[in-house]
């Protein structure tokens, strides 16, 4: 009984754990690179100045190369420090390029809102120029898919939300009745066995009598 129970449990679970699978395989997450920067001046004339890239939430990501200004540093997208930043769905983020500073607070290069809608070229690559401060690539070819997606009708947009949170429905009910399932059938076995702990007990009793009887000593008592 235990046995079958636990390889019924098993199987659901197995089935579900395909379809949480399958289900956040769609929810993918881009990944922004950088391309190039370059920085037209430096708001620190004493010392060697520190280049980094924050989004409001996340860890600030120092780009280490980057010293000079009128200078172009390329990158390959596979530095210790990329990617920048993740998108994992079409929301924006506040985002700016920042020099630190030691004393006062840190000089701002640029600092706006960053989206996947603005990657909209085949390759993946978003160009942003801030006048007298920089010129800086971007690459995210996953957030073009996220960039058209954003561009569609706003009923398309209903019609995809209510797709996503109709499969989440889903998936929540299908793991809370395997839950429960399971709970149901773990009682049912503890209340089987205690049956048979009964039946077992009281069987110890009449074979205690069946001996009595032949051995005569009821009787006797």
């Amino acid at each position: 009984m235990l046995c079958s129970m636990n390889s019924g449990f098993s199987l659901k679970l197995f089935v579900v754990s395909i379809f949480l699978s399958s289900f956040s395989a769609h929810l993918s997450v881009a990944a922004v690179t950088l391309q190039s920067i370059q920085i037209y001046r430096t708001h620190d004339w004493l010392k060697t100045p520190t280049i980094y890239f924050h989004c409001n939430g996340e860890n600030k990501i120092v780009l280490p190369d980057v010293k000079k200004a009128n200078t172009i540093y390329t990158f390959k997208g596979e530095e210790s420090w990329q990617p920048l930043t993740e998108f994992s769905s079409k929301k924006c983020k506040r985002c700016g390029f920042f020099e630190k500073d030691l004393i006062f607070p840190d000089d701002k290069f640029d600092e706006r809102e960053f989206c996947p809608s603005d990657f909209t070229a085949d390759d993946g690559r978003y160009t942003l120029v801030k006048e007298g401060e920089l010129n800086v690539t971007f690459s995210c070819s996953t957030c073009v898919d996220m960039g058209k997606d954003n561009a569609a009708s706003g009923s398309d947009t209903k019609g995809n939300g209510l797709s996503v949170g109709i499969v989440i429905l889903i998936s929540s009910a299908v793991t809370i009745i395997v839950i429960v399932a399971f709970i149901g059938g773990y009682k049912y076995w503890q209340k089987k066995k205690r049956q048979n702990e009964q039946a077992r007990f009281l069987k110890l009793f009449e074979d205690h009598d069946d001996i009595e009887d032949e051995l005569g000593l009821r009787d006797v008592i």
